[in-house]
């Protein structure tokens, strides 16, 4: 579609949404929000008629691109049906949503408790692992992030959750393994995924086993850095797990439904938890969405015992129809195959060619559409290009190579001292291509930081 220049509508949005909407995660009198006039597939626009290949995947949800036309037909004539229904009713888009999640997930996660997003279900997760084993504590790593509601922020391990951290939610964090900025001196990922065990068995036992209920990981961690896990760590993790009788929670709700080349990154590593979570590419966010899937040993002990949670809108048809909608389109038109193929041929390749002209490039990792850039002032010392969760004219690096970004039509993904390639899942060549070139005009002005 051709975006048509309005910009007497796109102010009275943008006069709307500043005297009316309260945005997350920011300070409101010193936002700027675009008004957006439309999207569609990997692209978005404004009322100025500027237009913007989107490599956020709007928060790295819009797996299938924006307004996919058998996903907005599917809402619709699930709208003409039956828009609503309360979750205590057995309603057929619910239940086609769920058998198409089951049969997706790894192992025996076959029963799937819906959500209204990310957040919501990792709360879920969490208070059945805590019931499953009446057991107190959660233990999840620094370099993470789980979602922003009253639990999940305080697993997180980002500075997201310092201002809500109250210190008495029984969350004790550990260090995950990452080689770049190895935490345990490591000079392999064999000795990475050693030491990393070891730390977390140490910190087990210093906690006490006992008292732990579970350990949550994000397979591969997104907003923290998309740091692919070593060979071995996370069945290292299961194998802790099961020893001490710890409910293993993986989060995919970033990783999950084709993002990695894989209906879900578990399955690169072959290992099953007892609990997943999931939300925004299982319907591409086009109507909030998330859940729980759920091992036979934690639905078990369900079964004659209240599950003591409940949403008003848990398995909406709507969001449900949208699912069902998005799960065929990513089988029929190989959505998934197609992440794993554009990140082999196109995106991994290109961005290890723009780190071998940029200096400011310390590191490229990922997967399929799930790839970081790791900006530093000094490739040998590995120093930051910004500092650690920088602001003002700390992060005036950053800034500048954001705004370079959208001043050549690409809308990037920037956090601290990152940027993320993460377009959507069926991206085209010719469009990953497209948001290669932009990167590299905006690497330029990074680099003139550099020493």
């Amino acid at each position: 579609m051709t975006p048509h220049p309005d910009p007497r509508a796109g102010a009275a949005v943008k006069a709307a949404d500043r005297a009316h909407v309260f945005h997350s995660w920011s300070a409101q009198g010193l936002i700027d929000p675009l008004a957006v006039a439309g999207a569609e597939g990997s692209y978005f626009w404004d009322y100025d008629g500027n237009r913007y290949l989107d490599f956020t995947s709007g928060l790295v949800y819009t797996n299938i691109g924006y307004q996919h036309p058998k996903v907005v037909a599917a809402i619709q004539e699930q709208a003409g049906k039956l828009t609503t229904f309360a979750p205590a009713f057995a309603v057929e888009a619910r239940s086609e949503a769920a058998r198409l999640i089951a049969e997706r997930t790894p192992g025996d996660l076959d029963k799937i408790f819906f959500t209204n997003g990310g957040a919501e279900a990792v709360e879920n997760a969490i208070r059945m692992a805590r019931l499953h084993t009446g057991r107190p504590k959660v233990l999840s790593t620094y370099r993470s992030y789980h979602g922003g509601t009253a639990t999940a922020v305080n697993l997180t391990g980002d500075p997201r959750r310092w201002a809500s951290d109250n210190g008495t939610s029984g969350v004790v964090h550990f260090w995950g393994p990452f080689l770049y900025r190895s935490p345990f001196y490591s000079e392999t990922e064999q000795q990475e995924c050693e030491r990393a065990l070891q730390h977390l068995e140490d910190t087990i036992a210093f906690e006490g086993p006992a008292t732990i209920a579970a350990i949550i990981l994000e397979t591969i961690p997104g907003t923290a850095g998309i740091m692919t896990p070593p060979p071995g760590y996370l069945a290292g993790v299961r194998e802790i797990c099961d020893r001490y009788g710890i409910v293993f929670v993986l989060d995919e709700v970033m990783a999950g439904f084709g993002r990695t080349g894989a209906w879900f990154a578990a399955d690169h590593f072959g290992v099953v938890p007892d609990l997943l979570t999931f939300a925004k590419g299982v319907n591409s966010g086009y109507v909030p969405l998330g859940g729980v899937a759920i091992s036979g040993a934690v639905a078990a002990t369900f079964e004659n015992r209240p599950y003591p949670g409940g949403l008003t809108y848990s398995g909406h048809p709507l969001a449900c129809a949208a699912a069902v909608a998005t799960i065929n389109v990513m089988a029929e038109e190989k959505v998934v195959e197609h992440a794993a193929h554009i990140g082999e041929t196109v995106l991994g390749p290109g961005l290890r060619e723009l780190a071998e002209r940029h200096p400011s490039v310390g590191e490229v990792r990922g997967t399929g559409v799930f790839w970081a850039l790791d900006l530093v002032k000094d490739r040998e010392t590995r120093e930051p290009l910004v500092p650690y969760n920088a602001s003002g004219a700390a992060n005036a690096p950053m800034a500048a190579f954001a705004a370079a970004c959208k001043k050549n039509g690409l809308w990037p993904f920037v956090n601290m001292n990152r940027t993320h390639a993460v377009p959507p899942c069926n991206v085209t060549e010719a469009e990953a291509k497209e948001g290669l070139a932009a990167l590299d005009v905006a690497l330029s002005l990074a680099d003139e930081h550099t020493v």
